[in-house]
């Protein structure tokens, strides 16, 4: 298995899954030439993707100019039943999709198989997006045995034991770090957006984050997890740096070397390889219960997340 993020922000979110030769977009927030030039830079084209998963209807991660790309080179799109509506009003994409047979659904919590190497399980996350959904994939079983696994939750306000236990035995996680909550507080934005990004039903902050991370390792076998990958960092209420050292705190606390990668908005992250030798681990934690949450939401419209949350 392969992992690529192509883009992650509010200024559109598309990763690539491939497994056996079979390649599965997570969100199609870009444009499909501009989708096309960042595979390019990752060598690879359109004809590496087979598919296409969408975590909610936010217009940062779809394009109805993708979702028509879709329709016109039969490549299937995968997504709630919740999505439909948001997406038949203001999508020819998905309209074109739908006619052509070419929209699959998928339920919270329920495996699915999107090819005979690779499985998948939605799992539904707060956030103001309508149905919103992380994903568990796993790919065919290897020599010994085993599955390759990648874990994939962003644009989620709030986190429960239940999501960090499904994330649990992944060889890759990848998290929203979406924000600094003192960087929030000074941003000089709206009451009402700084509310609705600290809600429940916003995005997690660095802090947030590292907090699933760790209850991820706690339920999981040592050294299994070998690639921390952090998505939609804010440009306004985050910096790098500072997401990257949440994170390294909570690695160096634990004594556990895991890469650690950053996405970017406007480049490609590396391509990152399931099969590498994996770090050894450390000792097993015993897992402890635990809600994070803050403690206002804030409902956002449909197709507003561009204007709203960078």
């Amino acid at each position: 298995m392969r992992f690529t993020v192509l883009a992650s922000g509010s200024g559109g979110n598309a990763s690539l899954v491939e497994s056996a030769g079979f390649g599965v977009l997570i969100d199609v927030g870009l444009g499909p030439r501009q989708i096309s030039s960042r595979l390019a830079k990752v060598g690879l084209s359109w004809s590496a993707v087979q598919a296409v998963l969408l975590t909610h209807t936010h217009t940062d991660h779809w394009k109805d100019a993708t979702l028509l790309h879709l329709s016109r080179n039969k490549l299937p799109l995968w997504c709630h039943a919740g999505h439909h509506t948001v997406l038949r009003t203001y999508s020819d994409g998905f309209l074109a999709l739908d006619n052509a047979g070419l929209v699959r659904s998928f339920e919270p919590n329920e495996e699915f198989e999107l090819s005979p190497q690779l499985r998948c399980r939605a799992l539904p996350v707060r956030h103001d997006g309508g149905a919103t959904f992380g994903f568990r994939l796993e790919g065919g079983v290897d020599l010994f045995g085993q599955r390759g696994a990648i874990g994939y939750v962003a644009d989620l306000g709030c986190w429960e034991d239940e999501l960090a236990a499904q994330l649990a035995d992944v060889d890759l996680l990848a998290v929203e770090f979406n924000h600094d909550v003192a960087m929030q507080h000074a941003s000089g934005r709206t009451l009402r957006l700084i509310e609705r990004v600290l809600g429940d039903e916003g995005h997690l902050s660095n802090v947030q984050a590292a907090a699933l991370v760790r209850a991820v390792l706690e339920r999981s076998t040592p050294g299994r997890l070998r690639h921390l990958v952090q998505l939609h960092l804010s440009r306004e209420c985050n910096r790098p740096a500072l997401a990257r050292q949440a994170a390294r705190t909570l690695l160096e606390e634990l004594g556990l070397s895991i890469a650690l990668h950053t996405a970017e908005q406007d480049a490609p992250g590396a391509t990152l390889h399931l099969n590498a030798a994996a770090p050894s681990g450390g000792a097993r934690r015993t897992p402890k219960r635990r809600v994070v949450r803050a403690t206002t939401i804030q409902p956002m419209l449909p197709g507003l997340a561009d204007q709203t949350e960078p």
